[in-house]
């Protein structure tokens, strides 16, 4: 690319390195709260039943809620690893934004795995981001990447990120296209909603909730950042790129459910 630097979008992991406060206060503190409280839940429920009461129905909602907290307690051990240095680490790179000269928005999503993916393989620490193309206008491509998430969240993977082809994309009125969209797995789910979250009245209420302003959000937030950026490139002044960053801070300041 001639260029001495690039300006890439990646996530660290394991997200335990930069995330121990979130883990210890609040993932690890429910696990330990069901842990103590559950068994002995059932346990006192099951010698009521053997004395002849009837709790029946609470029993095997209890037996029930202990379940879905060792699930919640096994999905956040799967994204922790032990880190004692760099070498633990790992970076998962899958977006060229920006080099000299040039903001990589015209590129389209599979020149950035591509040119990524070349990267990883010759850099130990870069992690290469699995991915696949679908044909929406074919149903056996539609049935592949469903069954390629399907082996993926099996094997207790977080999940994926849906994109259009192209980096920015409009519909047919010329509007914006929410750049992505995340598709998670039950279980990563169950981190973000709680360990009761996929109990059906739970569903329900989630289900119901509106996403029209997040989706929103998330489209001007994408339209600042390029523009940002195409600053930089062009080597407007600091102040300039500045408003775009500041515009990006006074989105966020909008009250709208970061778990959507």
């Amino acid at each position: 690319m001639a260029t001495d630097w690039i300006v890439l979008v990646c996530e660290l992991l394991p997200w335990s390195a930069k995330a121990q406060e979130l883990l210890r206060l609040q993932y690890s503190a429910v696990g330990a709260a069901a842990t103590a409280a559950l068994p002995a839940s059932v346990a006192l429920l099951e010698r009521a039943s053997v004395r002849g009461l009837d709790v029946a129905d609470l029993l095997i909602r209890e037996q029930h809620r202990a379940e879905l907290a060792a699930l919640f307690i096994d999905a956040y051990r799967h994204y922790c690893w032990p880190v004692q240095g760099l070498d633990d680490l790992k970076l998962a790179p899958f977006h060229v934004l920006a080099s000299e000269d040039a903001v990589h928005a015209d590129k389209d999503h599979l020149w950035h795995m591509e040119t990524l993916g070349r990267a990883c393989r010759v850099e130990s620490l870069l992690l290469e981001t699995p991915f696949v193309t679908v044909d929406l206008a074919d149903p056996a491509s539609e049935a592949a990447a469903t069954t390629w998430w399907m082996e993926l969240i099996g094997r207790g993977g977080e999940g994926m990120v849906i994109k259009p082809f192209d980096f920015v994309a409009r519909n047919p009125k010329r509007r914006l296209v929410q750049p992505a969209l995340k598709c998670r797995g039950p279980e990563y789910l169950r981190l973000i909603y709680g360990p009761e979250y996929s109990v059906p009245e739970h569903l329900e209420r989630l289900r119901a909730r509106g996403t029209g302003a997040k989706r929103s959000l998330a489209t001007r937030e994408f339209a600042l950042g390029i523009e940002g950026l195409e600053r930089f490139v062009r080597h407007d002044p600091l102040r300039r790129v500045h408003e775009c960053a500041f515009g990006v801070l006074a989105l966020e300041s909008e009250p709208v459910d970061p778990r959507l």
